[in-house]
């Protein structure tokens, strides 16, 4: 393998990261060696984690996992972390609510099964948690003292309390004008939190060049430098959506595109899952949501283009605001191979979808919750996606973190006096 310098003050002597053993380009296949790394020396392409899997019985397997933590770390044996990972410090996110959606399945005319995977449960109320804590073990293992990242919103606060619990410094960066909610749920942890005069591909464009600067030095940016790590934690939403089927593959799936990295890790954790034999190798269709304020992914697959155009995002759903998608050109691959699609919708719609959902299931997503349910619908009204077949829609976040969206529509049905007759006279007795 390709030996690689490390910058700053971390280093790759001694890095236990379990089953990973090496950095595989995307694209060109070359490997390297574990270490902050993000991109190939030769070509420039993204790098992701090499392993050398568990073999044997998959029944032997499936018990391990089952035996284990009711958290990520039940599949510690296939992600890129060492053996003790469970005893160490850490939030413990993952293994969240499977619903049964059959309220929404009656509103959508679903009758495959509907469900849907609601991370909204995790420790900071987002599926950031389950990246980050994976990117935590990366950091400790090179010996980063700081942690940082680009975000728009859950995964600073994700990075916040997840540096708290490790005892690492933390210091986040955001685009200046996030809704409110995130940015004192990212603050209330106690490192410094940054806002960036821009949007949040000015932010990610920044952390890119202090990473290069001596400023950077001792720093672990989950979503650059530990990118490769940190998308791994992502394949355990398929690891756990299949566990929680019985050991089976969705038929269909809706997920959310902000830079796509989550489609194609739940994409890989399949693609493993039936390589170990723990699930059936039978085919699955996958679909991504976008707003349509920031659709470049979906304007590339209706166009039928393989390279993503990037946008000036304009949408209510600022945590999927993302212009510039690193991720993209696999989501279109992915989407087409698996028969699946990538569509948008309109603000409008996204709050619809978040009030739709919560009235049917009692769960409050937030605007990306929103896209993926607006999406799930708009796709069954077009014959898109099969409504016979067991579908699993995702729900990445608390509702509670962007109030903002729904406020103006969810107001007190009333306001009376405290007496019975004022609340006949309001006409609600009878409701």
């Amino acid at each position: 393998m390709a030996v690689q310098t490390v910058a700053g003050n971390a280093t790759t002597a001694s890095v236990d990261l379990g089953p990973a053993v090496a950095l595989s380009c995307r694209e060109c296949g070359e490997r390297f060696d574990l270490g902050p790394l993000f991109a190939c020396a030769s070509c420039f392409g993204p790098l992701e984690v090499a392993y050398d899997l568990p073999a044997g019985d998959p029944e032997a397997l499936r018990k391990r996992i089952e035996a284990g933590p009711d958290n990520i770390w039940r599949y510690a044996p296939l992600l890129p972390v060492p053996a003790d990972v469970a005893g160490k410090p850490n939030l413990n996110p993952g293994f969240t609510k499977l619903v049964k959606a059959d309220n929404l399945a009656r509103e959508l005319g679903v009758t495959g099964g509907l469900y849907v995977k609601d991370d909204s449960g995790n420790p900071t109320h987002s599926f950031k948690d389950r990246v980050v804590a994976i990117a935590v073990e990366a950091a400790r293992a090179f010996g980063f003292t700081t942690l940082s990242c680009s975000s728009t919103g859950n995964l600073a606060g994700a990075v916040g309390a997840a540096a708290a619990r490790a005892g690492l410094r933390s210091c986040v960066f955001i685009p200046h004008d996030l809704e409110q909610g995130k940015v004192v749920m990212a603050a209330v942890y106690g490192g410094e939190l940054v806002g960036i005069e821009g949007n949040y591909d000015d932010v990610n464009r920044f952390c890119s060049e202090l990473i290069g600067d001596p400023l950077g030095e001792g720093w672990g940016f989950v979503n650059v430098n530990l990118r490769p790590y940190y998308g791994e934690g992502s394949k355990t939403l398929a690891y756990e959506i299949c566990e929680q089927l019985g050991w089976r593959l969705p038929d269909q799936i809706v997920i959310p595109i902000a830079s796509g990295s989550q489609l194609t890790k739940i994409d890989k954790g399949f693609q493993e899952l039936i390589r170990l034999g723990l699930v059936e190798d039978r085919p699955y269709r996958i679909f991504g949501a976008q707003a349509e304020g920031c659709s470049p992914v979906s304007a590339a697959f209706k166009a039928g283009h393989d390279v993503v155009r990037p946008q000036k995002p304009n949408t209510i759903a600022k945590s999927l605001a993302i212009g510039n998608p690193a991720d993209g050109p696999y989501v279109l691959d992915i989407a087409r191979r698996t028969g699946g699609a990538v569509e948008d919708v309109d603000d409008e719609q996204v709050v619809d979808a978040i009030k739709l959902l919560a009235r049917t299931e009692g769960i409050f997503g937030e605007t990306a919750g929103g896209v993926t349910v607006g999406v799930t619908k708009k796709l069954i009204e077009a014959g898109v996606i099969d409504p016979a077949l067991t579908t699993v829609v995702l729900n990445t976040g608390d509702g509670l973190k962007t109030l903002d969206a729904v406020s103006s529509t969810s107001q007190a049905t009333a306001t009376i006096k405290p007496s019975l007759d004022a609340f006949r006279a309001a006409g609600l007795a009878s409701a």
